[in-house]
C-alpha cells in the first residue's frame, strides 16, 4: 500500500502543475476588466490632461459601450511593447491602429481595417529672407533659361519686321547688324507697350507683321509674367524628393523609432542619421533643421503639422510608400474577438464614423 502511495504523488503534482498552467496561461480570460494597450500616436491616441482621446479610443469606447465591458488604458512607449505584451497574454487588445502584417496575422487576432495609412515625407521649409531667395532664383538657370526664350523670340519677330522694312524704312531700320537690333529694339518696345514711337513700320507688309507681333505679344507676355514671377519669388527649397531613388540620395534623414516608417527605411537599405522617440519630436527637430528629410506615417505627420502650426516651417510632400492597413490586435487566446470584430465592422460602416474622422481631420 505504501508503495502504491509514493506512485501516485507524480502524478497527483503533474495533474497539479497542469491545472496551474492553464489557469494562468488563460488569465487574461478570466479578468472581469480588459487590458487595452495605447500608446500616443496622434489623431489615434492623443494625451490630454483629462485623459486619452483620439481615432481610436473613439472607437474602442463606442464598442466598449455596446458589448458593455469594463476595460483600463495600459500605457506603453511604443507598438513594441504592446507586442511583446500581447505576445505574453499581458494585455487583451491593443487599439492602436497597428499595421497588418502577415506575422501578425498569424501570431494574433488581427481585426478587420479601420484605417488606411501610408508611408510620408516631410521637409523643411527655407527660413531665407525674401530678398534672398530672390537673388539666388534671378542668377538660377530656370530664369537664365525664360530669359534666353525671351530674347530668341523677341529676335525672331525683330528680324522678321527687318527683312520687311530695310529697304524702304532704311533709316529707322538699318543695313547689316545694326539693323537686326533695331529690329530687336521694335519688338521688345512693343511687347512692353512702352510705346516710344522711334521705330514704326511703313510698309504694308510690316504694318501686318507689327500687327501679328501685337496681339502675339499679348499672350507671350501674360505667360511670361507668370512664370518669372513664381521663379523669382516661390520658395523652391525645399528638397527635391519626387520618388524612392531621391530619397536614396537624400541628406540627413530621420525616423520615429520602432515605427513602420523605420522597417520601410531599413528595407529601403536607407540609413537615417537620426531617430527619434516620438514624431512630434521627430517633426520639431525637422523644423530646427537637424535633419532634412523625415520619413513617417503621413496621416500622423500631417495631423501634427496643423495642430503644432508648423505650416510656415515644415512641408508634407505629396508622396506615399507603402500603404497600411491599421486594425485592432488581440491574443490568439482572447474569446471576445469576434464580437469585437462584429462591432468595429458595424461602426465603421456607420455614418457616425465618418462625422468622428471628421472631428480629427482625417476627412475621407
Amino acid at each position: 500500500m505504501g508503495s502504491n502511495n509514493m506512485e501516485r504523488i507524480p502524478s497527483i503534482s503533474f495533474l497539479l502543475a497542469m491545472l496551474l498552467t492553464g489557469i494562468l496561461g488563460n488569465a487574461n480570460m478570466l479578468r472581469d476588466t480588459l487590458l487595452v494597450g495605447i500608446y500616443v500616436d496622434p489623431p489615434f491616441v492623443v494625451k490630454e490632461s483629462g485623459g486619452f482621446t483620439g481615432v481610436s479610443i473613439d472607437l474602442w469606447e463606442h464598442i466598449a459601450s455596446e458589448m458593455d465591458m469594463a476595460y483600463k488604458y495600459v500605457e506603453f512607449s511604443d507598438a513594441v511593447g504592446i507586442i511583446r505584451s500581447l505576445d505574453y497574454d499581458e494585455l487583451d487588445i491593443s487599439i492602436n491602429p497597428l499595421n497588418n502584417s502577415p506575422s501578425r496575422i498569424e501570431r494574433f487576432q488581427v481585426s478587420q481595417p479601420f484605417y488606411i495609412s501610408s508611408v510620408g515625407v516631410a521637409t523643411t521649409i527655407s527660413g531665407q529672407s525674401q530678398f534672398r531667395i530672390f537673388i539666388n532664383n534671378f542668377f538660377s538657370r530656370d530664369f537664365l533659361n525664360i530669359v534666353l526664350l525671351l530674347l530668341a523670340i523677341l529676335l525672331t519677330f525683330g528680324t522678321i519686321l527687318w527683312f520687311a522694312e530695310r529697304k524702304t524704312n532704311k533709316y529707322q531700320f538699318r543695313p547689316g547688324i545694326r539693323g537686326l537690333f533695331d529690329g530687336l529694339w521694335w519688338a521688345a518696345v512693343t511687347m512692353t507697350t512702352v510705346g516710344y514711337g522711334d521705330k514704326a513700320p511703313k510698309t504694308h507688309l510690316g504694318k501686318t507683321i507689327a500687327i501679328v507681333w501685337m496681339f502675339t505679344a499679348i499672350i507671350i507676355i501674360s505667360g511670361f509674367t507668370a512664370t518669372i514671377a513664381s521663379t523669382l519669388t516661390v520658395n523652391t527649397l525645399e528638397a527635391d524628393i519626387n520618388g524612392l531613388e531621391d530619397l536614396q540620395n537624400a541628406g540627413k534623414i530621420g525616423v520615429v523609432g520602432a515605427s513602420d516608417a523605420e522597417y520601410f527605411v531599413q528595407q529601403q537599405d536607407l540609413h537615417p542619421s537620426q531617430v527619434y522617440r516620438t514624431p512630434l519630436q521627430a517633426l520639431r527637430a525637422l523644423s530646427r533643421k537637424e535633419i532634412e528629410i523625415l520619413v513617417s506615417d503621413r496621416t500622423t505627420t500631417e495631423y501634427l503639422i496643423k495642430t503644432n502650426n508648423m505650416e510656415n516651417r515644415v512641408r508634407l510632400l505629396p508622396l506615399t510608400f507603402q500603404k497600411q492597413y491599421r486594425s485592432f490586435i488581440m491574443p490568439k487566446s482572447q474569446p471576445i474577438f469576434s464580437e469585437v470584430n462584429k462591432q468595429l465592422i458595424m461602426r465603421i460602416q456607420s455614418v457616425s464614423w465618418n462625422e468622428s474622422l471628421k472631428k480629427y481631420g482625417l476627412d475621407e
